[in-house]
């Protein structure tokens, strides 16, 4: 498995870890049991899709900028 499938696969399961942590900020505020680090533990999964998703939106630019490096000589 390769960097870039790699990084997908981190990507795809940071976006599930992402979606329960606001499923359970949802539950928290439903209850009335809010608290500062339930608001915050969808911060931690969210950064890191964000850092993800920005190298994997780069990706195809970067390797055609990479590839017309080589071939326009």
């Amino acid at each position: 498995m390769n960097w870039n499938n790699w990084l997908r696969q981190i990507h795809c399961w940071l976006s599930i870890a992402f979606t329960l942590a606001v499923i359970i900020n949802i539950i928290a505020m439903v209850q009335e049991k809010s608290s500062v680090r339930v608001g915050l533990m969808a911060l931690l999964p969210l950064t890191l899709l964000l850092l993800t998703g920005l190298y994997l939106f780069a990706l195809p630019y970067a390797t055609r900028w990479r590839g017309a490096g080589r071939s326009g000589g």
